[in-house]
């Protein structure tokens, strides 16, 4: 692509021309037809195979060659009645062959522009767009588009959602970075091979299928019940190896950057202002090496994870670009106390602490696998105090913060004064917080 040409894609898209995806597209489409008659066809083998034996050779051949042109013409079609089409105040995606769907998605409302390449598609030098929009579930998405054509839209799409004028937004381009923090390999594979729910998933895959074939005395049997587990297996071992290979956080006016995955790669956008809990994973053998995991819960968002392992001291640098003004070294947490405690959650209620800063509202559980939630004043949206007949005889209760992002982090078991005190003194932070909070703007 010549040195116009990213321009000229984002003038065309600023003026608000209809464009289609990339020409590749259709095999992509194809596929929907083509699994759904292998699905047929797996589930009618016999009457397929005794019509299909029925027809004479040439028959058969004509058979499959039309069965070809249907799928690719499916394919056409449906690429060639998809188009989207940048305005002044939305984008608009139009899709459909048989009943027509239009997307109309307020820039000011778009949070965040994610670029996919899953491995087929990097080879074939395209990318796929997702928008994750303020109010919606499900995210938006543009496949395929070339890549450096939606390495521009991304960048206009996040320009124009910051403010930028159209004209403005051509001009931007994409934002600087500036790297935080990359997981090597080696981290990678330490960090799974200290995880005990990976052995105990192999030790269960071991275990389950002779157990079961010892029972009932059928092979077959023991076959179904290895395969889910299996499938547990490799998502929680090799599956994340694939996925959070490389991972790499970047800092940028548009927010944190997330890049990641040895086969297929995907860039990721954590934006700014939208982060309502921070949650620190520390299952029990990385906590002698202070080893962390950091996951995150976005409004309107799926994106869940920050960064799969990293010292605690990396990880909190990484977080204070999250939460600006955070400061999680200085949290001092208090535990449970011993007294009501362990009469209403014996032994685990010494995995329960709370601790309050001028900014932040930390809540911790588990003693195996230790978890703690952060959650900034600002981002509270109620709070509330509970206690059942037997907290209530102990003398403690339960202190709940709910955030925007359907998420509620809980303060266990601590004593009816102090839990009291502190629910009207959580409604009065969260109050000035949200009153005093800056602006969750892009690119400021």
């Amino acid at each position: 692509m010549s040195a116009e040409e990213p321009q000229a894609v984002a003038v065309a898209v600023a003026t608000g021309v209809e464009r289609r995806l990339h020409v590749l597209t259709p095999l992509r489409r194809a596929w929907v037809p083509i699994a759904a008659t292998v699905g047929v066809v797996a589930q009618q083998g016999d009457r397929v195979a005794e019509w299909v034996g029925g027809l004479p050779r040439g028959l058969q051949a004509l058979t499959m060659a039309g069965l070809v042109v249907v799928f690719g013409l499916y394919g056409f079609l449906s690429w060639w009645f998809t188009h989207y089409a940048v305005t002044d105040s939305e984008l608009r995606i139009r899709t459909g062959l048989l009943f027509r769907r239009t997307a109309h998605i307020r820039l000011d409302r778009i949070q965040a522009v994610d670029v996919t390449r899953p491995l087929l598609a990097r080879v074939a030098g395209v990318a796929k767009l997702r928008l994750d929009v303020i109010g919606t579930e499900e995210k938006d998405e543009l496949a395929f588009l070339d890549e450096r054509e939606a390495v521009a839209l991304r960048a206009e799409l996040l320009a124009r959602a910051a403010g930028f004028a159209p004209s403005e937004a051509v001009a931007v381009g994409e934002a600087p970075e500036r790297e935080l923090l990359r997981v090597a390999p080696r981290e990678l594979v330490v960090s799974l091979l200290l995880t005990l729910s990976v052995w105990a998933a192999l030790a269960a895959g071991l275990v389950a299928p002779v157990v079961v074939w010892w029972v009932s005395d059928s092979p077959w049997a023991a076959a179904v019940t290895l395969l889910p587990i299996l499938g547990g297996v490799w998502a929680g071992t090799a599956g994340r190896f694939l996925g959070e290979y490389d991972w790499t956080v970047a800092e940028s006016p548009d927010g944190l950057r997330l890049d990641h995955g040895l086969l297929d790669r995907a860039h990721e956008t954590v934006p700014p202002g939208r982060v309502q809990t921070v949650k620190l994973v520390e299952p029990l053998l990385w906590r002698r090496r202070g080893l962390v995991r950091v996951e995150l819960a976005v409004a309107g968002s799926k994106n869940e994870l920050l960064v799969p392992v990293a010292t605690r001291e990396a990880a909190q640098d990484v977080i204070a670009r999250v939460l600006p003004g955070a400061d999680l070294a200085a949290l001092e947490f208090s535990p449970s106390p011993r007294a009501g405690s362990r009469w209403v959650v014996p032994v685990w209620w010494k995995g329960y602490a709370l601790a309050v800063s001028d900014d932040l509202f930390a809540a911790r559980h588990g003693r195996l696998c230790r978890r703690t939630e952060i959650v900034p004043h600002a981002k509270v949206q109620s709070v509330r105090m509970t206690q059942g007949p037997w907290q209530r005889a102990r003398g403690v209760a339960d202190v709940s913060v709910d955030t925007g992002a359907n998420g509620t982090v809980t303060a266990r078991l601590r004593p009816t004064p102090e839990a009291t005190t502190l629910l009207h003194a959580q409604a009065a932070c969260s109050h000035t917080s949200r009153a005093t909070a800056r602006p969750d703007r892009w690119m400021t």
